[in-house]
Formats: C-alpha cells, sequence, structure tokens
C-alpha cells in the first residue's frame, strides 16, 4: 500500500500546494492513503471546516492538528462531527474531538491514524508514551488495522526519536510535525517501522517558517512585536513523506522524502519514478 503525509500546512500557499497537486498525484502515483497535517491552514493559525472539507475533496483521507487546534474557535464545535479530524491523543480528557481515526484507504485497507503531542519546549500534557500505549492497543497492527500511522507533533527530536523507537515494530509510519523544516533522516527502524523527525511544511520556504520574514526578525532583533504574524505567500512546496507498506505485516518496506515545486530541490520516490 502506498501512503503520503504531508506536513504542516501554513496559510493559503499551504493549502494551494496540497488542493492543486493531490488529485494529481493520487491518480498518477496511484496512492492509497493521504493523511495532511493542517493546524497552520487557516492564516497560519488552526483550521476552519470549510478548509478542511476542502482538503477531503482533494484527497485527505485523514487531517491532523496540533498545539494550534483550536485556534479557530469554530473547530471546538465541527470537530465533534468530522471523524475524520484528529487532534492530539494526550489532550486532557473532556476535550472535544478524538486523537485517533480509523478509515478505510482507496485500496480496501484499514488505516489507523493517531496523533501525539510531544511534552518537550510545548504544553505539558498527559504522558504520550501511556497514550499511545493505550491508542494502539484498541487498534493493533495486523488485527484491527491494516497500516498504522502516528504524527508525533512535537518540538525536540530526541523526542520524537525516543517515540520512533517506542512504537518500531507496532506501526507503519512515525512522522514528526510542528517544526515547519524537512529532515534528512527517513529510514526504515530495524523492527520495521518507517521513521521521519519532521515532514516539514507546506507553504512558502522564502520565510520564517512559513510567515512573512519582517514580524520575525522584528522580534529577534527588537525583542517586541509590532504586528501579527502573517502567512508569506510565494511560491509553496509541497513537502512530506511517502512510505510504502506490506500487505501482510502492515510494516515498511520503503520510504523517501517528497518534495514539490516552490524553493526546495524536488523529489519523489525512485518507486513512483519506475511507475
Amino acid at each position: 500500500m502506498r501512503c503520503v503525509f504531508l506536513g504542516d500546512l501554513v496559510g493559503r500557499a499551504g493549502r494551494v500546494a496540497a488542493i492543486d497537486r493531490l488529485p494529481g498525484l493520487i491518480e498518477r502515483h496511484a496512492i492509497d492513503f493521504v493523511v495532511v497535517n493542517a493546524e497552520n491552514s487557516a492564516g497560519g493559525f488552526g483550521i476552519t471546516e470549510d478548509i478542511f472539507h476542502d482538503l477531503l475533496d482533494a484527497g485527505a483521507d485523514v487531517v491532523t492538528l496540533g498545539n494550534h487546534a483550536f485556534d479557530q474557535k469554530e473547530a471546538l464545535v465541527f470537530i465533534e462531527r468530522q471523524n475524520r479530524l484528529v487532534r492530539p491523543a494526550n489532550y486532557p480528557a473532556g476535550t472535544p474531538g478524538r486523537g485517533a481515526a480509523l478509515h478505510t484507504a482507496r485500496n480496501g485497507a484499514q488505516v489507523l491514524v493517531v496523533q501525539i503531542m510531544g511534552r518537550l519546549f510545548m504544553d505539558p500534557l498527559d504522558d504520550p508514551f501511556q497514550v499511545l500505549d493505550r491508542e494502539l492497543g484498541a487498534c493493533r497492527l495486523g488485527d484491527h488495522a491494516d497500516a498504522i500511522i502516528v504524527d508525533v507533533h512535537a518540538e525536540a527530536t530526541s523526542e520524537k526519536q525516543a517515540i520512533g523507537h517506542y512504537l518500531d515494530g507496532r506501526v507503519s509510519l512515525v512522522v514528526g510535525t510542528h517544526t515547519h523544516i524537512p529532515t534528512a533522516d527517513h529510514q526504515i527502524l530495524s523492527g520495521g517501522t518507517g521513521y521521519l523527525s519532521d515532514a516539514g511544511m507546506c507553504g512558502d520556504y522564502d520565510s520564517v517558517i512559513g510567515m512573512q520574514k519582517e514580524e520575525p526578525l522584528q522580534r529577534f532583533t527588537r525583542k517586541f512585536a509590532s504586528a501579527r504574524f502573517t502567512p508569506a505567500l510565494g511560491e509553496p512546496t509541497l513537502c512530506g513523506v511517502a512510505v510504502e507498506t506490506d500487505d501482510v505485516s502492515g510494516l515498511a518496506t520503503h520510504i523517501a522524502p517528497l518534495r514539490l515545486g516552490g524553493r526546495l530541490s524536488e523529489t519523489v520516490p525512485e518507486t513512483w519514478q519506475a511507475g
């Protein structure tokens, strides 16, 4: 099975990159399942229901969020009726929404998507390791799910790596989000789980993590805010990771970065080029 995970969509540029390119990618490369992190898709902060539906219409199967999940207050309401919208599973009990979603892929497989938020340099949420044990105990790879994708929304690469090794052999893919910078450590861990510390962002890379440069530079150099952060609107890069899984075990057989358009060097999986 072929799965694609797209990193944090930042503002209109990120939305355009995903919505314009996803339909063609899915058709041309026979992609079975797509996960998109969209917690920065609405003006850089949060998500709206209209954006969520636009992403589904473009081919996203599940949309994940993060620490900006509820920056758009309407999300507190519509997340309850959208079973393919996933916020961190280690939010406190009673938080609206869900931390995992089981959805049917285009090839008929059952794919579980779980999101967890790190605690280093982030909000002090529940223990991500215990919460992951709970979620995966309820839906095991090979029993209830043909593939499992875990979005680790975290600041520290050390915490992301630790979670990757903790889940090795139990899930298909562990992929980091939140920092908006793609890492070069894509690999299949010793137990068969695909891993990438950060998928990067879908957005304009002539920016400071997707935001127009002037205000971040002002805050760094003069130590005070003069305006709101505003998403950059230049040519976007579609950025993420592709993983192929074994139909029997559900573990990863191939993993590769995906970058299209914009300022970063383009790359697609070799197996796509061969196909």
